[in-house]
């Protein structure tokens, strides 16, 4: 048995599906608050074995202020002896210490992914895949091993297509925590293959502050970019770098509109000749919306011509990042129609719209469910009221069961507005409908 920190949660409070929802949420004050209430470990205790003053401990318990940073996670679960996979984390080396040979610490002779599903936080899948399994780590890192890794990058990209980030926040948490540890560990076969990881990291990074982003948590979002900055500029990838900004954008967009447009235009002005095609309608495209949100049609209509030419002259078999593939003339439609709707200009956002949505699988529904929404305000500032409350209640049923909290915030307004027009057949039954 190896060394057993004072702070060690019990088993049974580990089990407690508060103590799970908690940890998978990473509210580590309710986590402090129920160590000392049902495990009676002191705040003073876990302030010394986590390097955090007492009064910042207590401060946590009582709601106030968060911990986002990553390598703070990653002690606490050391010296809570929480599994990684509770915290989005990969399975930590004390896990196989503290197990007795063929088994874990939560399962009989054998851990089998289903029982991992079963254990992890409010059965979330996000909680257990970055548990699940990886590759050996090689003696020394070599770049056919980056590439695999950024091979495993996008396969678990495509998670994003079909699930909320609520869902998928953890998984890919779990990716950069791993990224991270190799960096810091690992043996390179030369300086190029170090860089080429840090590259790959800034794109986890991204991917995985746009899950958070999706679920609802801003501020791990925020420093989930900056992280992305910061790796991709010592990486010395412009187009990543550039994309970090765009992010920062579209997070910032709600609270602080000039802001927004200011880093937007700052990621195009990372743009060069040797951009590849999707990347620059990417980072067009987001420059569009930032405009459009903040009422300059003159910007958001020049931003939307410079993204759809930069589709137009990509040449044939130019290499594109995985990152940015999904940039096409479909989403380029509907980022069309999403601006001028926001402009309020009914008459160029539908038809934009309608011929976008019409190619646009039902299978991404968190998606569809969002463009929808900006479909049925522009019928809706058109004056087309059953139209407005039939799309309204398409995406209503979308956007049933995704774990993104960015559908219901589109489309709970439209209902509160469509409501004054509840004499309407298809008001009524949009307001069923919402009724459950």
């Amino acid at each position: 048995m190896s060394y057993q920190p004072p702070t060690t949660l019990p088993r049974e409070l580990l089990e407690d599906e508060d103590m799970q929802r908690a940890l998978g949420a990473h509210d580590f004050g309710t986590v402090f608050r129920m160590a000392r209430e049902r495990a009676r470990i002191s705040y003073s205790k876990l302030a010394a074995e986590l390097d955090i003053k007492p009064e910042r401990i207590s401060s946590l318990a009582r709601g106030t202020g968060r911990i986002t940073s990553f390598d703070k996670i990653r002690l606490i679960a050391q010296a809570l002896r929480v599994p990684g996979h509770m915290v989005g984390l990969a399975p930590q080396p004390w896990e196989a210490e503290d197990a007795p040979a063929g088994t874990s610490r939560w399962s009989g002779p054998s851990m089998h992914r289903r029982t991992v599903l079963q254990v992890a936080t409010t059965a979330s899948l996000a909680a257990a895949l970055p548990a699940l399994h990886h590759a050996p780590q090689p003696d020394r890192i070599t770049a056919s091993y980056v590439d695999r890794l950024r091979e495993r990058t996008a396969r678990l990209r495509r998670l994003d297509d079909v699930l909320g980030g609520g869902d998928t926040c953890r998984v890919y948490l779990g990716e950069v925590q791993r990224t991270k540890t190799l960096l810091a560990r690992g043996s390179f076969t030369g300086t190029d293959v170090r860089t080429r990881l840090t590259g790959l990291l800034a794109e986890q990074a991204q991917q995985a502050g746009w899950a958070f982003f999706d679920g609802g948590h801003s501020k791990e979002a925020a420093a989930l970019y900056e992280e992305s900055r910061l790796y991709a500029r010592e990486a010395g990838d412009a187009d990543l770098y550039g994309n970090s900004l765009a992010f920062l954008a579209y997070k910032t967009l709600p609270d602080d509109r000039r802001t927004a447009v200011a880093f937007a235009r700052d990621s195009c002005e990372t743009i060069t000749t040797r951009t590849p095609a999707t990347v620059r309608a990417l980072l067009y495209e987001r420059l569009a919306w930032a405009c459009a949100v903040d009422g300059r049609a003159r910007g958001a209509e020049a931003a939307l011509a410079a993204a759809h030419e930069s589709l137009n002259d990509a040449q044939d078999g130019e290499p594109q990042p995985d990152w940015s593939v999904w940039v096409d003339r479909t989403e380029l439609g509907i980022m069309t129609g999403r601006c001028w709707t926001e402009l309020r200009h009914p008459l160029r956002a539908v038809p934009a719209l309608v011929d976008s949505l019409g190619r646009y699988s039902d299978e991404h529904a968190r998606d569809k469910a969002l463009y929808l929404s900006w479909l049925a305000e522009a019928f809706l500032t058109a004056g087309e009221v059953e139209q407005a409350a039939a799309t309204t209640g398409r995406a209503l049923e979308l956007a049933t069961g995704v774990a993104s909290i960015r559908p219901m915030q589109r489309i709970t307004p439209l209902v509160g507005e469509l409501r004054v027009h509840a004499e309407l057949p298809a008001v009524r039954e949009l307001l069923e409908l919402a009724a459950g």
